[in-house]
């Protein structure tokens, strides 16, 4: 009984003396380890303020998508305005630079100047008859100025006019300074002055009427086409001139050709009586020596007497000519034609008058096609290329691009015409001019070289 008692004592206090120890390790361990981070709980306040920001920066993105959107409709608000204000600045422009080039459609039809001028003044006269008779501005309000009918209405007239005053200032400055150019741009400036003009008066409720700006827009078109049509009139005239100087000169060189051919003839008819008078007594060598100039002088003026009637013929062929292909690829450029058409007796001279000092280089001949109907000819080459025509203002210039040569050739043979073509231009000065221009260029490489070459050979020579 002892024993156990002790026996159980013995194992209290080993109980007891263990659990002392594991306390006292566990102490060891908190000190040791208090340092260390308490993952769940950290990972919570983590996952905490992770939520906290995402939140966050939702608010953020929302917030920042009002201020994008806010500032994407005054973008486009201010855009807007500008794009107006610039369209209405433009009208007022003069710059040629600055001026849409927007194609005018005539409004009217007469056939000449004066037509136009006459109708330029009975719109004048309809323009003064709707002021007279108080048409042009208009109020329907009876207003009374400190109860007095009469000064109201004397107000309504006063403001009336002002408003027509600034109106028609407007359009005169438009009438004044209407051009090929920029007469669309015009016909919005009256457009828009008469709006302006009316917002202006429609506190008092004056407005000018729609009667009196029509009369306006006429007046603008009317001087516009009339001084298009005195432009066209004296290009017609013009141009009717300078038809006339070249028949003139063709002519004048048909009559030259013609007394040369005469005149020719006549020597050697006389050349050819002498001759044969001394032959008729010579006799040996001289004899021989006079037989072979009297056929010698047979033959020149059987040469003169062709030249004497192709001279009459041209004269009284009023239609006969050449129509001419030439191009300049120097001022224009490959596969561009002028195609047209010359009544003088010797064609080329025609040819060096086009490539004067208007232009960089000479041009060069490709066809030369004599025709009794050189007008006909050259309308039927002009009608094949329409559709490729470079100035489809001015039908007077005859150039035409995109061409080959082989249309003009099959064209002409379809006619029962015969000619040479030459399908590449010398174009001499321009090829020239190239070659020279690359040896410019080249040249201060070549100085450069040869200075470095030097430099070398001097220190070969100095070693």
């Amino acid at each position: 009984m002892t024993l156990v008692v002790l026996f159980l004592l013995v194992a209290v206090v080993a109980l007891l003396y263990f659990s002392w120890r594991i306390n006292q390790q566990l102490q060891n361990y908190r000190a040791r380890y208090s340092g260390l981070i308490d993952t769940d709980t950290e990972l919570a306040a983590v996952q905490k303020r992770l939520e906290q920001s995402r939140m966050e920066q939702q608010k953020f993105d929302t917030e920042r998508e009002g201020q994008r959107r806010l500032l994407d409709g005054e973008y486009q608000q201010g855009l807007a305005k500008y794009k107006q204000l610039q369209q209405e600045i433009s009208v007022l422009e003069e710059n040629l630079e600055d001026i849409s080039f927007g194609l005018y459609k005539p409004h009217f039809t007469f056939e000449s100047p004066e037509t136009y001028k006459v109708s330029l003044g009975s719109t004048r006269d309809k323009e003064r008859l709707l002021i007279r008779s108080n048409r042009a501005a208009v109020c329907p309000m009876n207003w009374t100025v400190g109860d007095s009918k009469r000064e109201g209405q004397r107000m309504v007239k006063l403001n009336s006019k002002l408003l027509l005053r600034a109106f028609n200032g407007e359009c005169d400055a438009a009438v004044a300074n209407v051009s090929w150019n920029n007469a669309t741009k015009m016909e919005e400036r009256i457009q828009k002055s008469f709006e302006a003009v009316n917002k202006l008066g429609d506190p008092l409720k004056i407005s000018l009427t729609k009667e009196y700006l029509s009369l306006k827009l006429d007046e603008l078109r009317l001087t516009h086409e009339y001084e298009e049509k005195k432009y066209e009139e004296r290009e017609k005239q013009r141009r009717a001139r300078e038809e006339q100087r070249e028949e003139e000169r063709a002519r004048q060189e048909i009559e030259k050709a013609r007394q040369a051919a005469e005149d020719e003839e006549a020597r050697y008819q006389k050349l050819l009586e002498k001759a044969r008078e001394e032959a008729a007594i010579a006799t040996g060598v001289q004899l021989q020596k006079l037989t072979e100039q009297v056929t010698a002088f047979e033959s020149k003026l059987d040469e003169a007497r062709r030249k004497k009637e192709r001279a009459i013929a041209r004269a009284q062929l009023t239609k006969s000519g050449f129509v001419y292909v030439i191009s300049n690829i120097g001022a224009f450029g490959e596969r561009v034609y002028k195609i047209g058409m010359t009544r003088r007796m010797e064609p080329m001279d025609r040819i060096i008058e086009l490539g004067g000092a208007s232009v960089p280089f000479p041009f060069d001949l490709h066809a030369m096609l004599y025709s009794d109907n050189a007008p006909d000819l050259e309308g039927a080459l002009h009608r094949l290329f329409e559709e490729r025509r470079l100035n489809l203002v001015n039908p007077r210039r005859e150039f035409y691009r995109d061409v080959e040569l082989t249309e003009v050739e099959e064209f002409v043979k379809s006619k029962g015409l015969s000619a040479q073509f030459t399908k590449l231009p010398e174009a001499r000065e321009y090829r020239e001019t190239i070659a020279k221009r690359e040896q410019m260029l080249s040249a201060p490489k070549q100085v450069v070289q040869e200075f470095s070459d030097s430099l070398f050979q001097t220190a070969g020579a100095a070693g």
